[in-house]
């Protein structure tokens, strides 16, 4: 099966900060779930270059519009491979090929009579790059996400006629599991039930942008722009660049994953445009919630923005992965807690499950000839470590198709506690030194190790690097990796090799 996923395509007026990092971790961790499961993945993120937001930003820094994106996108790809998030595909719009894909779904909606000339008169907010609706009764309205003030516009641009979709809008929002988390859902219902508006589709006397073929002086405004993205994403380099090679490639999308910012824009607005063109629709968006900082919104403005490459610096990858994803529920909003962070790495990754891992192999190695011990009654499915590792990856699946973070870091989480609690009843330290208890310390050893060898599977998607230091240290035959979650595929007899730290303990000195 292929498994397309999406983050947005990020808007190039700045460098990446924790927000689209957080997006893309989500996506990453995805992504790699649904590799293990077999599935052919196209995880597809990128860079929305177009509109007058990146022209003004451009001029300010006294750079050409083009240079100036190919400066951000540029530390967008760069921040990814250092992050190591596994995307298939980058996809910039102003690629040339992105371009024609435009040009080709407008011609098949113009050609459906979905566009309409308009006077288009309100107050607009560049930063949103959007109208806003009502704040015309302010004396100086200003954006409420942005906090700048509001440019009036008065200007003829094309509309597409979103009004001729209502009812299959209606339809799709309600179709169970297409708008996700649950809140988002009414949310959209809300928007809808107020009955949809034509929206403007194009800007005049804007320059950077894609030119509207059939109509001088207009540009795409750029949100028409930009979703189209993701089906530019699915094209190959050597492509014929034709609007129908999408469904080839991996269209429909089976996820969207998205702040809760734009979920109008790609639950209703993106839905209706590929219905006008005769494309499949996604099969669900995901709206996720924003970070704060220790209880306040991060911003410039306040110095309390957390740099993502500086995190990856001071703290490593698997310690930010772990706590974005194990603490925050996906979907709701989220605070980075500097505290909580550290202690939450340090408590699950270094102590509940690394020193799991460090005093088991080092116990049987000096025991058992430096090699895994033989399972006895540890191999059967009755073990009690077996029937918790069972109930461990069933809790985890049925996390992962709710895309419920916590809940699948938590099931492999659990299984470690289930595993240390185990070690500590069973006292191998103890029953060694009795006589005739060989056999027992054996068997205990090499459950607890397989427990562990599961752990770190569970823990792949989550924190790959993690889970690869582990499973390095616990030989098992390959396998595809649901055969790896079976019990009892530790190699017994195979060398164990010196215990190595998995996570080292997170000390951080002053705020990050």
């Amino acid at each position: 099966m292929t498994y397309t996923l999406t983050t947005p395509l990020y808007y190039v007026n700045d460098r990446a900060h924790l927000g689209s990092a957080y997006t893309t971790l989500a996506c990453d961790a995805i992504a790699r779930y649904h590799r293990l499961m077999g599935d052919a993945v196209v995880f597809i993120t990128g860079c929305d270059e177009h509109g007058q937001k990146i022209q003004r930003t451009a001029e300010a820094a006294g750079l050409s519009p083009q240079a100036h994106c190919d400066l951000v996108s540029a530390s967008y790809q760069e921040l990814w491979q250092n992050w190591q998030i596994s995307n298939d595909r980058f996809i910039r719009t102003t690629d040339p090929r992105h371009r024609r894909i435009v040009e080709q779904f407008f011609a098949r909606v113009e050609a459906n009579g979905d566009i309409r000339e308009g006077r288009q008169q309100g107050w607009y907010c560049v930063a949103c790059e959007e109208f806003k609706d009502d704040p015309a009764e302010a004396q100086e309205p200003s954006c409420a996400i942005h906090h700048k003030p509001l440019e009036w516009r008065d200007e003829v641009n094309l509309f597409f006629r979103l009004s001729n979709y209502q009812e299959q809008i209606e339809q799709l929002i309600r179709r169970p599991g297409f708008i996700a988390p649950e809140s988002r859902r009414r949310e959209v219902e809300n928007f809808v039930a107020q009955g949809l508006r034509d929206f403007s589709i194009s800007r005049v006397n804007l320059p950077w942008g894609i030119p509207v073929p059939g109509h001088g002086g207009h540009t795409f405004y750029v949100w028409f722009d930009a979703l189209l993205g993701y089906l530019t994403a699915l094209l190959n380099n050597d492509d014929h660049v034709d609007l129908d090679a999408v469904s080839e490639r991996g269209w429909p999308a089976q996820l969207h994953v998205i702040g809760k910012d734009i979920l109008r824009f790609h639950a209703v607005y993106w839905p209706a445009m590929l219905l006008s063109a005769g494309l499949p629709l996604p099969e669900r968006v995901f709206g996720h919630g924003f970070l704060t900082r220790e209880g306040q919104k991060m911003g410039k403005s306040l110095g309390n923005v957390l740099d993502p490459q500086l995190l990856l610096e001071r703290c490593g990858s698997d310690a930010v992965r772990w706590y974005l994803l194990r603490d925050i529920p996906f979907g709701d909003d989220g605070d980075f807690q500097q505290q909580r962070f550290v202690d939450l790495v340090n408590s699950d990754l270094a102590n509940t499950i690394g020193n799991l891992l460090n005093r088991t192999i080092a116990m049987a190695r000096r025991w058992f000839d430096g090699a895994v011990p033989d399972p006895g009654e540890a191999a059967g499915p009755s073990h009690p470590l077996a029937v918790a590792a069972g109930d461990a990856c069933s809790t985890y699946h049925v996390a992962w198709q709710r895309l419920d973070f916590r809940a699948a870091a938590e099931a492999a989480l659990g299984l470690a506690v289930a595993a240390n609690g185990y070690l500590n009843e069973q006292a191998p330290w103890s029953r060694m030194k009795q006589e005739g208890q060989r056999e027992q310390v054996s068997s205990d050893l090499y459950a607890v190790l397989e427990a562990a060898r599961l752990v770190a599977q569970l823990l792949a998607p989550l924190v790959p690097l993690m889970s690869d230091r582990m499973l390095a240290q616990l030989p098992a035959a390959p396998a595809p990796w649901p055969d790896q979650l079976r019990w009892g595929a530790l190699t017994v007899g195979a060398p164990l090799p010196e215990p190595t730290p998995v996570m080292a303990r997170l000390e951080l000195e002053g705020q990050l």
